[in-house]
Parts: structure tokens; sequence; C-alpha cells
């Protein structure tokens, strides 16, 4: 089912960034294209983002209630994998802007 859910979002967020850089290309008033591929690349990315994010700490959570003495460590670990993650949310909303107000 995973697997199934990653392919299809996939499909669909590759297919709205083609179909806006055709839209660009040919410089026709179909600007809706470039505002469905903006907000699906936001949302998918916000989607993805929020469900590692609940998964990592929930994992972290999980391992400092088995190994208090480790709880520093996992902490540390947990921010550092917790920016990564956020930075993949920001690089979206960079595009995002940039099918909005670039092309």
């Amino acid at each position: 089912m995973k697997k199934a859910l990653l392919v299809v979002s996939m499909l669909v967020l590759s297919q709205s960034f083609v179909f806006a850089q055709e839209v660009a290309v040919k410089h026709s008033d179909n600007s809706w294209a470039l505002f469905l591929a903006a907000s699906l690349s936001i949302a998918l990315a916000a989607l993805g983002t929020g469900k590692a994010m609940g998964q990592a700490i929930g994992s972290a959570v999980e391992s400092i209630s088995r190994n208090p003495g480790a709880a520093d460590r996992i902490f540390t670990t947990m921010i550092i994998g917790l920016a990564l993650i956020e930075s993949i949310a920001i690089y979206a909303l960079v595009v995002s802007l940039i099918l909005l107000f670039v092309v």
C-alpha cells in the first residue's frame, strides 16, 4: 500500500511539473496549471515531511523510553534528522514560489 501511494504521488507530482513547464514554454493563458503544480508540490511535500517527522519523533520517544541513559544522543540525532526533513519542505516551498512568480 505504501509503495502504491508513493508511486501515485510521484506520478502526480511529475505530471504537474511537466504540464507547468509546457504551459510556460507555450506562453498560453492557462495559468491554472502553474497554480495546480505549485499547490501540489507544496501539498505533497507537507504530507511527506509531516509523516516523516511524526515517525521520527515517535521512534525517538520510544527509544528514549526503552533506554533513558541514551536520551541525550537520541535527542541530538532526532533534532538533526528533523532539520534535514524540514529542509525538504522548504525546498518544495521554494520550488512552488518559483513556479508562481518566475515562470
